[in-house]
């Protein structure tokens, strides 16, 4: 579930341990609903005509739409030969050269950083003032960062949004973004959560880029007309699928991911709610599984 030496994140929680590392639930029955088999959809390694992601009209964002067809790959050699419509990947190991080729191939591009966490092993690190580091969030080397000191961290998260606009991605995907529910050694509350998500959001579009907004489901209905998709682990298994609605509901992508359930018990009902869904592995390899 992380890069060996740069990890990539999305993780159970905040990263993929829905609820943000700060409680384990046991896992709740899913409902009969997404007991359904998923073989009787399309085959998912097929592009279809409801995958297309265009760019942009000039001067506009790019603005997926539900149910597009999507891959995440956080390590490992990149496979640029999956066929899906969207590639969400490392926005520090991704070059620019293979973002090149998946958007010859008509591929829309996600930039993926950890915008609320730190990573030792990034190669800004030493940019990050220590006074900023608190509490680790339970991966080696990653400490929370103290998200209510706006006027530093924003400079430091614009140079990685300008590191993706400069590749040619079209949007991002900020990592942790859900520090307030978490023991980060700051008594961050949740009205600094949604300036932090905000300001990310405006350095984003400020670049032309999209952005998504990660987990943090509590704050859907205060972020959801801010953002422009969102990306969900583990909605399934905690039984929360629906809270994503009001993003569909606006005509914006949720890209979902379950790692411990198969997706022939959540498929059916993910593609009812038109949730665009994976399984994967923890490691987020290029194996997948579409719905």
């Amino acid at each position: 579930m992380r890069h060996p030496s740069a990890r990539p994140s999305a993780r159970p929680s905040t990263r993929r341990s829905p609820r943000s590392c700060v409680r384990r639930r046991l896992l709740v029955l899913v409902p009969l609903l997404l007991l359904a088999a998923c073989t009787s959809g399309p085959d998912p390694d097929e592009d279809r005509p409801d995958d297309l992601s265009p760019a942009p009209a000039p001067g506009e964002r790019w603005q997926p739409a539900p149910g597009v067809s999507w891959q995440w790959q956080l390590t490992g050699k990149l496979d640029t030969s999956v066929k899906a419509a969207v590639y969400d990947v490392d926005g520090f190991t991704t070059t620019k050269e293979q973002v090149a080729e998946l958007k010859a191939a008509g591929r829309r591009t996600i930039c993926y950083l950890s915008t609320g966490a730190w990573e030792d092993f990034r190669p800004d690190a030493g940019a990050f003032p220590q006074a900023l580091r608190g509490e680790g969030n339970g991966w080696e080397g990653e400490r929370w960062l103290d998200i209510r000191r706006l006027a530093e961290l924003e400079p430091l998260i614009a140079k990685r949004f300008d590191m993706c606009r400069d590749k040619g991605f079209d949007a991002v995907e900020p990592d942790n973004m859900d520090a307030y529910r978490n023991k980060s050694g700051f008594p961050l509350t949740a009205e600094d959560q949604l300036k932090y998500n905000r300001l990310i959001a405006k350095l984003a579009h400020d670049r032309g880029l999209s952005a998504g907004l990660k987990n943090d489901l509590d704050q859907i209905p205060d972020l959801v007309g801010v953002f422009d998709f969102a990306v969900n682990e583990q909605c399934a298994q905690y039984d929360e699928c629906g809270r994503l609605t009001p993003f569909i509901a606006a005509g914006k992508a949720v890209f979902h991911v379950e790692y411990e359930i198969p997706a022939n018990r959540f498929c059916a009902g993910t593609r009812e709610l038109k949730l665009s869904s994976l399984e994967k592995k923890y490691d987020l390899g290029a194996w997948r599984k579409a719905c």
